[in-house]
């Protein structure tokens, strides 16, 4: 039953891949920033299913989380990609452009979007 609840589970991001996901998880590891091009604060967080993700924040057009620890909560809404480790999810922001709908981060009661 596990098995076929996990193959589901794995069809289905494959399904939602590059859409809207919004959720909670624990910060699981800090990254070091990404500065290359535009620069992107870099953590893991695992969600109540189990499943990893890779936040990508652009700290070029959004505020940095500061004081982030892992063990913490953390709340999120952006854009869901699908990958072999467990996901990415980036457009955690405000889109300047207007072509996708702004996401944000929430930690201690403060949004960065």
């Amino acid at each position: 039953m596990k098995k076929m609840f996990f193959l589901l589970l794995l069809i289905s991001l494959e399904l939602f891949a590059g859409t809207r996901m919004c959720s909670s998880g624990t910060v699981t590891k800090l990254l070091s920033d990404d500065n290359q091009g535009s620069r992107h604060q870099r953590f893991i967080i695992k969600v109540p299913s189990g499943q990893t993700l890779l936040i990508s924040h652009n700290i070029d057009l959004a505020p940095k989380v500061h004081q982030l620890k892992e063990g913490n909560s953390i709340k999120f809404c952006g854009e869901y990609e699908n990958n072999t480790k467990g996901g990415v999810v980036h457009w955690t922001h405000h889109d300047p452009r207007n072509s996708h709908v702004g996401g944000w981060l929430e930690y201690n009661g403060k949004k960065y979007e």
